[in-house]
């Protein structure tokens, strides 16, 4: 338990949680094929290999090398995607889809730090049209997440305006940090991929969650907290506190969206040109 109520007094704090693996057991972009396939956005083979990138995602997750194709390819994949049907359809399927898969011990951190009087920032290489809505449904505060050039017919242009991966989570939590009066030394952060450790190393409080070989040896080595989380809870069946329409929340960063539904066609593309024939 945190269990320490912020002195109101002093600089506010926040708590940056990554999102897949971390606050939901899956991949939050690639839990959506279905859908995107039913709304005609991927066709069935793309669904079918998505199903299977997702299942090799919650065994492994992807590499650096992996997602850096992935983001390459998606400028290209998107382009003439209409935003408001991806936002309809992400609208549609959320409940159905995200709320089984929200890990009971996340959810209770938020509850926790929102009791503390701290924040909650989720902060995801996914896309704002995915993003924005899954922290309105966790009660964040904010969303900083990747974004993506919209034209005036309202489609993607496929030009990628920010990339939340990386350096650049931490980039964008000093500058929220900077413009909302968080004092970083005191504020938390929660991942489960070593490509992460920027976003870590930003704040006083880093947290392994689940956490790749990668991040697992360097939290053993610096002495960082390693949690276990693995009870997906539909939020309904919880306390109270969530049975309440979740605040609005602020997008710092937004919207590659339904782009990166379909990374696992990218992973799994690269994935067999890799594989020895």
């Amino acid at each position: 338990m945190l269990g320490v109520v912020e002195n109101h007094s002093l600089p506010r704090t926040a708590a940056f949680f990554d999102l897949d693996k971390t606050v939901i057991a899956k991949s939050s972009t690639l839990t959506f094929s279905k859908s995107f396939y039913q709304g005609g956005l991927i066709n069935r083979r793309a669904a079918l290999r998505t199903a299977y990138a997702q299942f090799v995602f919650r065994m492994g997750g992807m590499d650096h090398d992996q997602m850096e194709r992935m983001r390459e390819y998606l400028s290209a994949l998107c382009r003439g995607w209409n935003v408001q049907q991806v936002k309809d359809l992400v609208a549609e399927t959320l409940h159905d889809l995200i709320d089984p898969i929200i890990y009971d011990e996340a959810a209770s951190l938020i509850e926790e730090h929102h009791t503390a009087g701290r924040d909650v920032v989720i902060v995801s290489t996914s896309g704002a049209e995915v993003v924005e809505p899954i922290g309105e449904l966790l009660g964040a505060d904010r969303v900083i997440a990747t974004r993506m050039v919209v034209g005036d017919d309202g489609c993607f242009t496929g030009e990628v305006e920010y990339y939340a991966y990386g350096p650049t989570k931490a980039e964008a939590i000093k500058e929220l940090a900077e413009s909302e009066g968080y004092d970083l030394d005191r504020c938390y952060a929660y991942s489960d991929s070593a490509t992460d450790l920027p976003m870590l190393r930003a704040v006083g409080h880093p947290h392994a969650v689940n956490p790749d070989r990668a991040l697992r040896r360097e939290a053993l080595a610096s002495g960082w907290p390693i949690l276990d989380f693995h009870r997906p809870v539909r939020l309904k069946q919880r306390l109270p506190a969530f049975s309440v329409p979740p605040r609005p929340v602020l997008v710092a960063a937004a919207a590659i969206g339904a782009a990166a539904a379909t990374a696992g066609l990218v992973w799994y593309a690269s994935r067999r040109r890799s594989m020895p024939v």
